[in-house]
Formats: C-alpha cells, sequence, structure tokens
C-alpha cells in the first residue's frame, strides 16, 4: 500500500485529480487538498494510503517530478486590487495571480496565454506573467485560438520550413517527370465535397478483360507529396510535429504549407501534377485479380462534386450529365466496378452502420447559423470504396516486400466489452449474440436481423461503442471493422503523416532499396497518454513467449515511436476539434435559453440522460435530479436509467421533450430539463404502469412529492430559475442568491399538502 509510483496529473473541474500511473494500474485519486500544490499536466511520484469509499485507491504526492512548460489559457480579471488569470481549462482548478506590471498591454476580460514564474504551493496560489493576448471572448474564432493552445496543436510553420516552401516550383517541371509514367491523357478526375480546397485523390475506370472474364481497370491516384518533402526536411519535421491537418468549422490548420496544400500536391483540373498510382484490375465478383504501383504525372480532367455525381448516376439524360457529357460513361464505368466491390464487403462481412454526421454552417463572423445532416449518397461510397481497395493494396505490397511500416489496425472489442455487449443483447431480447472470438461479421448480422426494430439505433449505438479506436503501428493485426487482414492508410499524404510514410515505403520497395525512418523528435504528453492506453494492446499474433525477451531493433522502435506519435497527434486533433464545435454549440444554445424542444436520448449514465435536440443536433444533459421524484437506478446492461417505484425508463433512443435550462460555456455543457416525453416504445410500455408522462408520474408519485419539506421544495424551484441564473450578468455566487432568494419568495404562503 505504501509503494511509490510515477504518473501524470489529470485535475478535475470539481477541485479533485487524478494520477494516472505509467505502469498502467488503476488511477489514484487525489482529494481536493492535495491538488493545492500541484497542477494539471505534473509528472508527479505519489503514494497509495487508503481507499476511498468508492473502493479506488486515495493517494498523496510524495515529489513532483517534472513540470512541463505549460502555457495557460484564461481570461484577466482585476478583483479588489488583484490582477488574477482564471484559466479556461477548469482542470487545473486554481487561479493564477498575476503581479502588477506582468500584465503587459491586456485589459480586464480579455483572453491572454499565461506563462508561470512560480507553481502552486499548499498555501500559496501559482504566479505569472501574461505572455499574449489573444484579444476578446467574442471575437470570431476565439474558441480556435484558444483551442489550439489549449491542446498543445502546432499552428505556426517554422521560417525554415516556409523558406523552403517558398523556393519551391510553381508547376510541374520537365525535369521532374524524369521515371515516371505519362497519365495525362487518361482522364482522371476527382470527386469531393462543395468546400473542399484541396484535391488529393483522383479516380478512373475503364471495363478491362480480368482473366478470363469481364471486369474493371481501376485507377486511383494520389498527389505524390513525397516528391517534394524529403525526409528530415524543415518541412518534413513541421509536418511530422502536427502529423496530421486539424479541420475547424470555416478553418484548417494544414499539415503542409499552402503553397504545398493547396497548390503543388493538390489535384488541381487541367494543371499536370505528380502522382502515385494504385493501378487495379476487379474482377466481376469484387475482389482484386491484380494490383501495381508506380509514380506518375497526370491531369485532372475535371472537378467533381459528390452531389453532382450523385445527380448524374440518378440521371444520365438529365442537366448535370448532358453538362458533362464526355464523362457520363467514365463514371458509369466506376458505379459497375463499385457495386461489384460491395458484393466482397457483404462476403467479408465487415460492418456498415449508417450514422447522422453533422456539420456546422457558420456566419462570416463565425457565428453558427444553423447546423445541418451530412448525407452520404452513392458518390461518396463509391469513392469510399475505390480508396479502401487502394489501401489495401499498400498494405499488401508492404507486407509482402518485408518492409516495416505503419498499419491502420483496428482490434476486435476488449473482454470487458464483449461482456457489456452480450449483456445488452441478453437484456434486449435480441436473439443473436457474438462469440469469444467475435469476426466482424457478426456484428453485421446483428444489425441487419434488428435494422427493422423501433429501438435498431439504440442497439447499433450500442455495437459501435463496443469497438475500439484504430491505430498506426508497425505490427500488423488487421482491420476488425473492414474486415481486412491488412490496411493502412495511402490515399491522403496532403493531410496525414502515415499516408506520406506508407508513399516512402512503396518508392523504396519499387526502388528496391529500403526506407530508414530517422529518429525525430516526438512531442511526450500526446504520446505517453496515448501509451498508457495501448499499453497491453496490438501484439504480433505470431509472437511467442520466448521471444518477448527479446530487445526490439532501433529500426523496429523508431517505427513503433512513429505509430505511437502519429495516433496520439490524431487524437489531439480530434480532441481540438471537438472542444471547438462544444463551444460553438453552447454559444449558440445561450441564444435559445429557456426554449422547448423534441429530442432522442443517446446515451444513459449514473448521473442522467444525454438528450439530442431532433432540430439542432445538439446535445445536452438531463441531470438524473430533473427526471422526476423518485429514484432512479442505471441498468448497466441495459444502457438505462430506470425509476424504482414507476418503472419508468430511460433508454437510448427513447424520446424526450426537454427545455434548454443553462449553459456553461467555460465548461462546454448544455443542461436541459425534462418537459414531457414523446410518444415511442418505451412510453408505451409503461402506459400499463399507470404511468402519465417521464416528468409528471402518476397521481401518488405527485402526493408523494408534495410531502417534501419546504426547503427542499425551494431548491426544485431555485433549479427552474437557472435560465435566468444562466443568462445573468453576475458572478455565480450573486447568481445562486439571486435563484434561492426568487425561489424562496414564491413559496411563501405555501404549505405542502399532507
Amino acid at each position: 500500500m505504501l509503494d511509490e509510483v510515477e504518473g501524470t496529473v489529470q485535475g478535475h473541474r470539481d477541485g479533485h485529480g487524478f494520477v494516472q500511473r505509467e505502469d498502467g494500474e488503476a488511477d489514484i485519486y487525489l482529494p481536493p487538498n492535495e491538488m493545492r500544490a500541484v497542477l494539471h499536466k505534473d509528472r508527479v511520484k505519489a503514494r497509495v494510503v487508503r481507499q476511498d469509499r468508492r473502493g479506488r485507491p486515495e493517494g498523496r504526492v510524495v515529489e513532483i517530478i517534472e513540470r512541463p512548460e505549460q502555457p495557460i489559457i484564461g481570461r484577466l480579471l482585476h478583483e479588489g486590487g488583484v490582477w488574477l488569470v482564471a484559466p479556461e481549462d477548469k482542470r487545473y482548478g486554481q487561479d493564477v495571480l498575476i503581479p502588477k506590471g506582468a500584465t503587459g498591454t491586456a485589459k480586464p476580460g480579455q483572453v491572454v496565454v499565461v506563462q508561470l514564474t512560480e507553481p502552486p504551493a499548499l498555501f500559496g496560489q501559482p504566479v505569472g506573467r501574461v505572455k499574449e493576448v489573444l484579444g476578446e471572448i467574442d471575437d470570431p474564432g476565439m474558441e480556435i485560438e484558444i483551442a489550439v493552445r489549449k491542446y498543445g496543436v502546432p499552428h505556426e510553420f517554422s521560417e525554415a520550413c516556409l523558406a523552403q516552401a517558398k523556393a519551391l516550383p510553381d508547376k510541374v517541371r520537365p525535369a521532374d517527370k524524369t521515371d515516371r509514367i505519362d497519365l495525362t491523357d487518361v482522364p482522371l478526375v476527382t470527386i469531393d465535397g462543395e468546400d473542399a480546397r484541396d484535391f488529393d485523390d483522383a479516380v478512373y475506370c475503364e471495363p478491362a478483360k480480368v482473366g478470363r472474364t469481364k471486369g474493371w481497370r481501376l485507377l486511383v491516384a494520389i498527389a505524390d507529396v513525397s516528391a517534394y518533402v524529403q525526409t528530415g526536411s524543415a518541412i518534413d519535421i513541421d509536418a511530422y510535429d502536427r502529423a496530421t491537418s486539424v479541420y475547424f468549422p470555416r478553418r484548417v490548420i494544414p499539415m503542409l504549407p499552402e503553397k504545398l496544400s493547396n497548390g503543388l500536391c493538390s489535384l488541381n483540373p487541367e494543371v499536370e501534377r505528380l502522382c502515385m498510382v494504385c493501378d487495379m484490375l476487379v474482377s466481376a465478383d469484387g475482389s482484386i485479380y491484380a494490383y501495381q504501383f508506380y509514380p506518375a504525372v497526370m491531369f485532372s480532367h475535371a472537378r467533381f462534386t459528390y452531389t453532382e455525381v450523385a445527380a448524374i448516376l440518378g440521371n444520365t439524360r438529365g442537366p448535370e450529365a448532358a453538362k458533362r457529357k464526355e464523362r457520363v460513361q467514365d463514371l458509369l464505368n466506376l458505379h459497375d466496378a463499385y457495386r461489384a466491390l460491395l458484393k466482397q464487403r457483404s462476403k467479408r462481412g465487415a460492418v456498415d452502420f449508417e450514422t447522422t454526421e453533422t456539420q456546422i454552417i457558420c456566419d462570416e463572423a463565425g457565428r453558427i447559423e444553423k447546423i445541418v445532416p451530412r448525407t452520404r449518397n452513392e458518390a461518396h461510397r463509391l469513392i469510399e470504396e475505390a480508396m479502401l481497395e487502394a489501401n489495401v493494396c499498400s498494405a499488401d505490397f508492404i507486407a509482402e516486400g518485408k518492409h516495416p511500416g505503419l498499419y491502420r489496425v483496428h482490434e476486435g472489442p476488449t473482454p470487458e466489452k464483449k461482456e457489456v455487449l452480450r449483456g445488452y443483447l441478453k437484456a434486449m431480447g435480441v436473439g443473436l449474440s457474438i462469440t469469444d472470438d467475435p469476426k466482424p461479421g457478426e456484428f453485421q448480422a446483428i444489425a441487419e436481423a434488428t435494422k427493422e426494430r423501433p429501438d435498431s439505433q439504440q442497439i447499433h449505438t450500442m455495437l459501435l461503442r463496443s469497438m475500439q479506436q484504430a491505430i498506426y503501428t508497425p505490427i500488423n493485426s488487421g482491420h476488425f471493422g473492414l474486415a481486412y487482414e491488412a490496411y493502412t492508410h495511402f490515399t491522403s499524404p496532403i493531410r496525414r503523416y502515415p499516408d506520406l510514410l506508407v508513399h516512402r515505403v512503396i518508392k523504396a520497395i519499387l526502388g528496391k532499396t529500403r526506407y530508414q525512418l530517422p529518429i525525430l523528435p516526438t512531442p511526450g504528453e500526446a504520446q505517453a497518454k496515448l501509451a498508457k492506453r495501448l499499453a497491453s494492446r496490438v501484439k504480433s499474433p505470431t509472437q511467442k513467449p520466448q521471444k518477448a525477451t527479446v530487445a526490439p531493433s532501433k529500426e523496429v522502435l523508431a517505427w513503433e515511436a512513429a505509430g505511437l506519435h502519429c495516433s496520439a497527434n490524431e487524437r489531439r486533433a480530434d480532441e481540438a476539434s471537438r472542444d471547438v464545435e462544444a463551444w460553438l454549440k453552447c454559444k449558440y444554445m445561450r441564444e435559445h435559453l429557456g426554449e422547448e424542444y423534441g429530442g432522442l436520448v443517446t446515451a444513459a449514465t449514473t448521473f442522467g440522460i444525454f438528450v439530442t435536440l431532433d432540430a439542432m443536433y445538439v446535445e445536452g444533459l438531463v441531470h438524473i435530479t430533473e427526471l422526476g421524484g423518485e429514484y432512479f437506478k442505471f441498468d448497466e446492461q441495459r444502457q438505462e436509467l430506470r425509476g424504482e417505484r414507476t418503472g419508468i425508463r430511460y433508454a437510448i433512443g427513447t424520446r424526450v421533450r426537454v427545455q434548454v435550462s443553462r449553459v456553461d460555456l467555460d465548461g462546454r455543457r448544455i443542461d436541459f430539463r425534462l418537459v414531457r416525453e414523446g410518444e415511442d416504445l418505451s412510453a408505451r410500455a409503461m402506459k400499463d404502469k399507470g404511468v402519465a408522462s417521464a416528468g409528471v408520474p402518476a397521481k401518488a408519485s405527485t402526493k408523494r412529492n408534495a410531502r417534501n419539506k419546504p426547503a427542499a421544495a425551494v431548491a426544485v424551484a431555485a433549479r427552474a430559475e437557472r435560465v435566468e441564473v444562466a443568462a445573468a450578468p453576475q458572478s455565480a455566487m450573486q447568481a445562486f442568491r439571486t435563484a434561492v432568494k426568487k425561489a424562496a419568495n414564491k413559496m411563501k404562503g405555501r404549505q405542502p399538502r399532507r
């Protein structure tokens, strides 16, 4: 119990924290008093001193090993003659004192970046100085400026990188075409979204004889970034540091300088571009009969949008087809090959669930105008299938060439997730389940068998949640979801560094050489965070126990580090994007406080239900205290909250009606209050039990609620005033007092009925 362990502090907005252990064991809980002398992200040595009432190991910090250079972003405040910065990331838990004269040009209320000059102590707050002024909280794009610094996303290219990019040519030169196949006469085209700015893939398809039967020749041409970005160059170092482009509403932080991402390496129409080609023969049954890779020079004959292609495929005599009549047959060939490839997808049993993705539409000031669902049409699926096949051929080519590289690995569910899913399927009366060593086809079979059920969305959500996240690793364990034995990423080297590495490896194999991956610097925080989660994952299926002690070579360690770095930075980009979207949605919903909407329960937890609004695609929490006057218990197997007295249930897929009651911009949180339940499967089932609605139980329940003490009634009424609390321009304590006072006044003269 008294052993000392090392780990990284993870703060919590409620004041306590955890030490994420480096040995992969359970995190150590740190009570608020222990968090006084440490900061979120500090690396510490802790000692477990007891088990808390929830059975968690509780610890005491005995040594601070490392305090990383971590600028803190927050708003500058001037209170009682004291300058301080309230961190935007509430996991820091403490305000930072700013000495007089260390505020720079910042004004009260502005968002600033602070550099710590003195760490916190048990009896003293951290001290810092203003390093950078970002501007006013309502400035357009401020949420992005905060996010890139909060998550440590590199957002400025080095001077050396920009100088190197500037020196690159503006177009393909004759010398660049040496040792390349000339495909300029092949009518390759790009198919992307309306708002796309860079085009990294082009396709072409024609009928061909495959073996003794008819089939297709499918060309997937990808921008050859490796021709311009040399290993170890200034551009390469910056690209590796970023590892991926980061996409925000109205703004992209690219992996490569604009001259490459929107110029030389973008397959723009009617200009020559260098590319790497995956040239495939697709048989009538959708299998890849043969493939080859080669560097080429191409000329995009057209820039299509998904909407345009879908319209042409839907009506070859329509106005869209008339404008592009010289390319219509090529698109039809592509569609025929796609339908054949779908046969193989079905045969493999690849998981294919339809999910709703949303797109945020902003105005010129950066505020949300509307949130709309992204609809996937036949053109989206067609391009996706072509890219998947090129990625599979790339993985096979690297494996056959016996060359190390990065695979995109997606493993099956963990034992814990398998047990949860089995219990859920049994509880929901689904006649199918999964085996101890499940195959993707089992998941797809369950999805197909339940797609007509009223609760199909609930079941499909649980199937998706049971799966793990994909990672990049040199150890090939296959891709579970897509049902591929080997899979990698080849198709987006403009925006993903692993794809660039795959291109370099393919070129090395073609040239009968070996690509030496340099041991590049790897930022530690994101990598360490993911390494802990992956400590017990992705082991070679052929690895023998006696070889486990053999130290991996430097080459293997370099590839493992690169895979871990790229995987972690992919997570970082996703987290930063989600943070910005959550901020925008919170700001958007502040304009709709008090309004009512219909919605769907998308998750149930021990503390409440998350509801996504039908019309706005915004998710918020209905806290368990807002569900009615009874005790609700969380059923893990059914993933639902159930009222102990009435039996009323809130599960994924339940329809409810809610009111927007509170918006916490700093916490990225939206709270709803339940108004009434819509007529759905759960509601109809409860009618037999005398339940009127989700928010208002039967008369017996109302009578029981009336027996509560007046103080409790005041508290309930105070919660009802949260709309005014959230909107009032006053401190949180003042707002709370005002709400309680209003509630108490409303309760005067009222005595609970007995």
